[in-house]
């Protein structure tokens, strides 16, 4: 108690608090117990770095204001178990002279000192830190730790694979069986892993004898882990607990949804569940809601065409169509779009499947069939909300197609997806759709084709002198390579041994101008569109690709594999 007494002083002496915060910490702790530090701090009544100061001086402490994580010793995170280095909120900084040094977020954590001391077999010392960059630094060094799925399945087998296997032998309730400690480790282990690695999707995959996890990487497919068959059963009803999903349904597909934290990250996770010949598929899709959405200039479009995709943004009215196989980035791209455009002067609304991101002042609405809100509905009622912006998710059907174009007539700027190969090919699928030529030609404004490729890892890949056969398939001439040169993947520890790192986008961007408009009136084919389109200038996706091939940013097979269907 007279510690306390002895900081309010130092409080009170320093200005940084009144009778009447005072007053409130008194009350904060007499419900919820603590030190006088936890409640002002709780209550924000003294700002975190002047808290922090007269904290220290008060317990006669050092400041470190920031943490390089870089130098903490791995051996001394590995000591320390996450959940007690986040409950005391401290992180250990160095060893020195035979000593510990441990960083803490408070004073309230000084009481772990012993159980440090314990861990570590040597002395600790202590100073303080802001409580922000102790926890930025512990879900750093812990992402970084050895808390692997594979790690996690071996723990299981040693001594307790045999008796959970034995305890599933045995008829039990699945709920039971889900919530055994082993499996819940097991998935949590999973998943923490596929956000580590940069996975986009992690699938679950049964088999005759076996069950293969595998996940998706910069949009390849990776195999991951192999746990026994006797896992597959309680695994998967795991999932289906986290995702609210009933788990005595094994016949019928079934999607939902499970939000977490890992590492300190916000991972949305959308589960599909599918019967199949042996057990239950489970694919689950991965999105990271504290990632921050890209800038157009970041997005892979260069130069020219950049400024001119900038220009058909802020049109006046007219549809911009993002085409595209599905995860080829399309949504990416429209959310860009919107961002850059996004202000207080215009009316954004969206109709979505789902809302990947909360973008800040704009209208977003999710598509839910169950109540009949398709894309249809939502952009039919959207067009009664005064927008000037609107963006539907995708056109799947001549109804939504139709209420689109006529957005785009009534002085409307629309934004959209449309699943076509590339960008002549969407002029021709509306036509096919059913949608009067006329109305396709005189609506559309520009329609940008777009695919991923993957990045070559800066730290391995390694530079060669391509054939003239290599060079022809790309549509690249010698001179045109920087220092003559392409690169390849060679793999290492940094990319995972895949020698890529992280995607960027080709793209192929067709302006609808007057000769356009005269060739969809006259019927043309998607071939013919896409023939005059280059003439007059276009540079086509497998174009764009050689170019960042040539620039040293991928490799010429990642462009030839993502860019096959235009031979």
């Amino acid at each position: 108690m007279g510690a306390g007494v002895s900081l309010e002083k130092l409080l009170l002496e320093r200005g940084l608090i009144g009778e009447d915060g005072l007053q409130k910490a008194r009350t904060y702790l007499h419900g919820k117990g603590g030190t006088l530090a936890e409640a002002v701090e709780a209550l924000k009544l003294v700002e975190p770095v002047a808290l922090l100061g007269i904290v220290a001086e008060f317990a006669g402490l050092e400041v470190m204001e920031a943490i390089d994580i870089d130098a903490i010793p791995a051996e001394l995170a590995a000591a320390i178990p996450i959940q007690f280095a986040k409950k005391n909120r401290l992180i250990p900084i160095t060893e020195q002279d035979g000593k510990v040094r441990v960083a803490f977020a408070g004073i309230e954590g000084l009481g772990a000192m012993g159980d440090l001391r314990v861990l570590f077999g040597m002395p600790v010392t202590a100073c303080l830190a802001p409580a922000s960059e102790i926890l930025k630094a512990t879900n750093s060094i812990y992402e970084m730790g050895s808390d692997r799925a594979e790690e996690l399945l071996e723990g299981i087998a040693e001594g307790g694979l045999d008796a959970l296997a034995q305890t599933l032998e045995e008829p039990q309730d699945l709920l039971d069986a889900a919530d055994a400690a082993p499996v819940i480790r097991l998935v949590n282990g999973i998943l923490f892993q596929a956000v580590k690695d940069r996975a986009s999707d992690i699938h679950i995959e049964p088999f005759e004898r076996e069950v293969v996890v595998r996940y998706r990487i910069d949009g390849v497919l990776y195999k991951v882990l192999t746990p026994p068959k006797m896992l597959q059963g309680p695994v998967t009803s795991r999932i289906k607990v986290m995702a609210g999903l009933d788990i005595a349904e094994k016949r019928l597909p079934q999607d939902g949804r499970i939000r977490i934290k890992i590492a300190g990250k916000d991972i949305d996770i959308r589960v599909s569940v599918l019967p199949c010949a042996f057990g239950e598929r489970v694919v689950m899709r991965l999105l990271d809601k504290t990632s921050v959405l890209l800038r157009l200039e970041d997005l892979g479009l260069e130069d020219a065409r950049l400024e001119l995709f900038k220009k058909l943004l802020v049109r006046p009215h007219g549809i911009l169509l993002v085409t595209g196989p599905t995860g080829s980035g399309k949504t990416t791209t429209l959310y860009s779009g919107l961002t850059r455009i996004n202000s207080e002067e215009i009316n954004i609304i969206t109709v979505e499947d789902p809302i990947e991101y909360q973008i800040k002042g704009i209208g977003q609405i999710q598509v839910n069939p169950k109540i009949e809100l398709t894309f249809a509905a939502g952009l039919r009622s959207i067009l009664r909300q005064d927008p000037d912006v609107i963006m539907v998710g995708e056109i799947r059907d001549v109804e939504t197609a139709e209420i689109a174009i006529q957005a785009s007539l009534t002085g409307h700027l629309v934004f959209s997806t449309l699943h076509t190969n590339d960008s002549a090919g969407a002029m021709t699928r509306l036509v096919e759709m059913g949608v009067e030529p006329f109305l396709v030609s005189s609506s559309i404004i520009g329609i940008l084709a777009q695919r991923l490729v993957r990045v070559l890892c800066p730290v391995c890949k390694e530079a060669y002198e391509p054939t003239d056969d290599e060079l022809g398939e790309l549509g690249l001439k010698r001179a045109e390579l920087t220092g003559g040169v392409l690169n390849r993947p060679a793999g290492c520890s940094e990319c995972k041994q895949t020698g890529y790192h992280g995607r960027l986008g080709i793209y192929e961007l067709l302006l609808v101008d007057d000769k356009i408009k005269a060739l969809v009136m006259s019927g043309a084919d998607a071939g013919t569109i896409k023939q005059k389109a280059v003439e007059y200038g276009m540079l086509t996706l497998r174009h764009d690709g050689a170019k960042k091939a040539a620039k040293g940013v991928t490799s010429a097979e990642e462009v030839i594999r993502v860019t096959h269907e235009e031979l």
